[in-house]
């Protein structure tokens, strides 16, 4: 179990400059956290390149962007993306003549997750041809970062791969009952994640969201090596999940989403980061606050430890800056719902007696319970229920804070990192916001 380590002070300016580089490791769709690690390096004048995970064609081959394609993503990056698919994972690899993982579970029925399964030792194989393709693109692509980017150039690679559901269309109904389910559509986590759909499901997030972080460390050693050879400076980021201290009945306590199955691939991302700094490589998790995006839509409840950043904001920021996201987040309200009626209801859940029996920092990820899962879900909907406007979400602008802050707060912690895991709680955004270099965020 990694250490818990809150960032405790504001980091010190890295020492990036104009001309140096951020490397975006993983296809940047939509708006999310690494929308404010671009920001904040386009700020202070780093040349931004991206990267793409490629596109699947109809019969189920890998490709790069078509000129159209690239043109767009550019365009959404903000910068030039290297052509090269990074696509991650294993579940569309056809090896020994067998169908592909994807393929063979279009035929499996929800109610098979416990019975099903491929024959020996075939995963075992999709997964090594998945790490192959992958890792030689990965080859290819510091090859094109060597001859695009100045000897002397400073540049920190940025990974921001996630995720790791085979698609196939049998999870969405059971991932819907183990994240929404209640009453008789209720899941348990745990009994979904040992059961065989549930281990691949494992496999794949330690794949896709841990050790493609190892393998970029590991292709990209020839790139370090000609950097320390120029004076210059590498390092490596990662955006981690381990739960959050938020501001909880006056004090900041660490909490987290219940069940976060994706945990324990987030912790060996932490073991990678690890182990490259135990190597004098800097190599650094941030454990970023929850926010909610198009992607975390699946989980729904993750959303309620947003809602204390403001109160996080006013005891570290002061009413200059809380005031004034107080006033816009009051006007999303329906008639008759109050802020500080929001945030009660908030921290009733965050301080509920059953969560504080389940969440427990030295034996997380936990898994959920039934009634657990109601009291989260009824929360969730409570809240959820006192805006105006479904679309226009209170939580939704306190996500664009945490993303932008932690952009910023990621980037020069990455320069000189006090750990190889770091934590970004509400504190140390709220903190930013008080801090000159917290301007245009809230």
């Amino acid at each position: 179990m990694t250490e818990y380590t809150p960032l405790q002070q504001l980091p010190e300016k890295a020492g990036y400059k104009a001309g140096d580089v951020l490397v975006l490791v993983g296809e940047l769709f939509g708006r999310g956290y690494a929308n404010g690690l671009i920001e904040e390096a386009k700020r202070i004048g780093m040349t931004i390149i991206g990267t793409t995970v490629g596109r699947r064609d109809s019969d189920g081959s890998l490709r790069k962007l078509t000129d159209e394609e690239l043109a767009e993503a550019e365009i959404v990056l903000g910068g030039s993306i290297i052509n090269i698919p990074l696509e991650a994972g294993f579940d569309m690899e056809a090896v020994d003549g067998q169908p592909s993982v994807a393929e063979q579970l279009k035929k499996v029925r929800p109610d098979d997750f416990d019975t099903f399964s491929f024959s020996e030792g075939f995963v075992e194989k999709a997964l090594q041809a998945g790490t192959s393709r992958f890792c030689n693109a990965l080859e290819l692509l510091a090859h094109e970062l060597e001859s695009r980017i100045p000897a002397g150039a400073n540049i920190l690679l940025a990974h921001s791969m996630a995720g790791g559901i085979p698609r196939a269309r049998v999870f969405m109904p059971l991932l819907n009952r183990v994240f929404k389910g209640t009453g008789d559509k209720y899941l348990s986590s745990e009994t979904f994640w040992n059961s065989n759909l549930g281990q691949l499901c494992d496999t794949s997030f330690n794949e896709v969201t841990a050790d493609t972080f190892h393998y970029l460390i590991e292709k990209t050693e020839r790139l370090r090596r000609r950097a320390a050879a120029n004076g210059a400076r590498i390092c490596y980021s990662a955006y981690g999940y381990h739960g959050t201290a938020v501001l909880v009945e006056g004090e900041y306590r660490w909490q987290s989403y219940t069940p976060y199955v994706q945990g324990y691939a987030k912790m060996r991302l932490e073991d990678h980061a690890a182990k490259a700094s135990a190597e004098g490589i800097t190599a650094t998790v941030f454990n970023c606050p929850e926010i909610q995006t198009n992607s975390s839509a699946l989980f729904l409840g993750v959303e309620i430890s947003l809602y204390p950043l403001l109160t996080a904001i006013r005891r570290e920021a002061g009413e200059l800056q809380a005031g004034k996201l107080e006033a816009r987040c009051q006007t999303m309200l329906k008639e008759g719902e109050t802020l500080s009626g929001l945030l009660e209801r908030a921290e009733t859940y965050l301080a509920s007696p059953l969560l504080q029996q389940i969440v427990n920092y030295d034996t997380w990820p936990q898994h959920n319970t039934r009634e657990q899962a109601e009291l989260m879900l009824a929360a969730s909907a409570e809240l959820m229920g006192m805006h105006t406007d479904q679309k226009q979400l209170i939580c939704a602008e306190l996500s664009r804070i945490v993303f932008l802050s932690t952009g910023r707060l990621m980037l020069h912690a990455a320069w000189n990192p006090a750990a190889p895991s770091l934590w970004l709680n509400h504190d140390s955004i709220a903190r930013l916001l008080a801090d000159d270099r917290g301007n245009g965020i809230a």
